[in-house]
């Protein structure tokens, strides 16, 4: 009994320093594999409906349901905000490039790709981003998170 308590203890310290660590690398790819991976808790869930309802929703819409016409080029030619919900195609993409994305903005996945999006890097931490994830992906049905999580789990596979 004391043997397993003590391999877990071991393994959320370790877990923890990680997590801990590759908050202050440089390495973007570090990053995100170790802060996305962290388990999520609804203390985590909770925390990134509050940097995303300050940061996100409004564009993204406060229910995550985007902006009218989403599909549908604006006069300036760049795309209105997509929703973040079932409807939308966020769930679509690996974890890794949805980090990049809010960090560093589209441009970081699509070179030269014009959005009205900033890039977060400078105004959120990586386990900010990471738990406006981690909400954003609590709110899909189980067919969207299971898909996403697939297509996560091949990006990883395949980097």
């Amino acid at each position: 009994m004391k043997l397993a308590l003590l391999s877990a203890a071991t393994s959320t310290a370790m877990a923890l320093m990680a997590y801990a660590a590759a908050a202050q690398t440089p390495d973007n790819a570090v990053i995100s594999n170790a802060i996305l991976s962290a388990p999520t808790g609804a203390d985590r869930i909770a925390e990134g409906k509050a940097v995303y309802d300050t940061n996100c929703a409004s564009c993204h819409g406060a229910k995550l349901e985007g902006q009218p016409d989403w599909r549908r080029r604006l006069d300036t030619g760049r795309m209105p905000a997509p929703p973040h919900d079932e409807t939308g195609h966020t769930w679509h993409h690996p974890d890794a490039d949805l980090f990049k994305i809010i960090k560093s903005g589209l441009d970081a996945v699509v070179p030269n790709y014009e959005s009205d999006m900033p890039a977060f890097g400078s105004i959120l931490s990586d386990p900010q981003i990471a738990d406006v994830l981690a909400y954003i992906k609590s709110t899909w049905p189980d067919r969207q998170r299971d898909f996403q999580a697939e297509v996560t789990a091949n990006d990883a596979a395949n980097p």
